[in-house]
This record gives structure tokens, sequence and C-alpha cells, in this order.
């Protein structure tokens, strides 16, 4: 099972992470790339983006290319990690993915994270719906296990076959191959415990897994992880424990308790979501600090 994708921030070097996801809506490309940069400037670790094609299905909201997007937020930024929250891979072809990520990677300089999921499962998703997409969540979930497998054997800079169920490629080299050595770090979204997205996220880079029903994660439901992930890889060493996406709490010290509570548990990456509003408003939260635990 592929593992252990090169990154600067496994837990083992370095102290829990904080990173920002953005919609890809509501504001135009040049003030996410304003974001990205005030972000890094506030102290933020990384900067991600939602991958829509109509932002959460509402037709009256903008919605941007996230790939696009971050190209000019990497110009802007020289440290924060950049990528996904998730893309749905279920939507995308990988090989176009596999262009996408590496250039990236390199205009960034080795800092881009790639978060996968099914995408959402509600049936109200146009993104899914509005275009002829898969919508049976099992065969969403074989697609998106297969597209893993081509995108990785894409990213390999060697000449690559693959004929399964899905997708089928007929020997081809895609140069160059990512920035990052040995591969673009992948982090696997979706419901925690359900048995598909955890054992799908245990056998790649991370997880940026929500509790399903509820979306918080426990710190009992991250120590769980973290065992359920060691006893699958044999270590937790490179491993990303991704949790949040929800936007702070009006309780700061409330907010940072549960972050800390999260860290001794074994959180390696603490996600704040800026939810689409006024630019104004949204500037505010993107340009104040993490609120660390430490």
């Amino acid at each position: 099972m592929p593992q252990g994708a090169g990154t600067d921030f496994s837990p083992d070097e370095a102290d829990m992470r904080y990173g920002l996801n953005l919609p890809n809506g509501a504001v135009d490309p040049a003030t996410l790339a304003e974001f990205a940069f005030l972000a890094e400037q506030a102290g933020w670790d990384g900067v991600f983006l939602e991958d829509y094609i109509v932002w959460q299905g509402d037709q009256e909201v903008e919605t941007l290319d996230p790939w696009i997007a971050l190209a000019v937020m990497a110009t802007r930024t020289k440290r924060v990690r950049l990528g996904t929250l998730v893309t749905p891979l279920a939507r995308r072809r990988p090989w176009k993915v596999a262009r996408e990520t590496v250039t990236l990677d390199h205009l960034s300089g080795g800092r881009v994270i790639l978060g996968v999921g099914v995408g959402d499962t509600v049936s109200t998703d146009v993104s899914f719906t509005l275009f002829g997409e898969e919508l049976d969540l099992r065969k969403r979930a074989a697609m998106l296990d297969e597209a893993l497998e081509v995108l990785v054997g894409l990213w390999s800079g060697e000449t690559y076959s693959h004929d399964g169920d899905h997708y089928h490629v007929g020997g081809v080299k895609l140069l160059p191959g990512p920035y990052q050595k040995p591969r673009i770090p992948i982090w696997v979204g979706g419901g925690y415990p359900l048995a598909g997205p955890t054992r799908r996220a245990a056998s790649w880079d991370g997880s940026c897994l929500y509790r399903h029903g509820s979306h918080y994660l426990t710190p009992d439901d991250v120590r769980d992880l973290g065992a359920y992930v060691r006893k699958v890889r044999g270590t937790l060493d490179g491993y990303d424990i991704v949790v949040g996406g929800t936007p702070r709490r009006e309780d700061w010290q409330e907010e940072r308790e549960y972050i800390h509570s999260l860290e001794e548990a074994g959180t390696t990456w603490w996600i704040e979501y800026v939810p689409p509003d006024d630019p104004d408003a949204m500037r505010t939260r993107v340009a104040r600090p993490p609120l660390r635990a430490g």
C-alpha cells in the first residue's frame, strides 16, 4: 500500500501545525492570494481551498477553480503549505490532477499537500448531480481508490500503464515528477469511524477525517485513530492526523483548550475554516493568528 511521502512537517519533527481552510468561492483570485499572504504573515502553517464546481451547491456563490487560485496564492507566499481539503477524485481525471498538482508543487517549491475524498454525500451537491457524475457512494469510493493508484503511478516519472475498472492508462511517462521526494503527501477525508474512509486514510500520508454525525473529533477519537494507523502502518512517524474544518468558536479560550486536548492526543494539524462572507470580514479572520495550544 502506498506510504511515506516526503513532508517537512512530520509529527516527530515539529509541534502541531495550524492551517486555514478557505472556500473556493465568494471572493476573486487576487483576494484569495492576498488572504494567503496575510495568513503567512499571521503565523499560519498552511492555507487550503475547498474543491467545488459550484460552491456547496449554491449557484448564487461565485466559484473559482481551486488549482488556478492556488497557483496565484503560491506566488504571494514563501512558507505556508498549500492544497485542497478536499478534492473529490471521483469527478476528476487523475491524469489532469497529476499535472495540476505537480505544476503547483514546482511553482511553490514543494509546498503542496493533496487532500482527497469521495465528495459531499448529499444528493443536492450539484457539482455531481447536474453534470452526470457518479452518485453511488460505493462506486465513488472504488473510483477514489483506483484514482489514487493511478495518480501516484503518473507522479513516478516512469512509464506507467494501468487497466482498471474505472481508469485506463496506456503506457505513458509524465515529466516532470513532483518537486517533493518521493512524492506529494496525500491526506484522506471522510467520516470517522466509518470503515472505508478510516482504512483509506491509514493507507496514505494523513487523515483529515471528521466525526461522522457530529463533525467534531474528540481526543479519544484521535487516540483511537492513532492506534489504528499504528497497527496498519507499524508506526505513526511521518503521518499526519488533521482535525478541524470548522469556524472558530466565539469562546476563544474554550477553542484553545479543545485544540490543546487534541494536540495531547496526537493531532498534528489543526484546521480552522473561514466561511464565505463579506471580504473584509474574511480578511479579519484570516489575518488573526492561530490559537496555538502551547
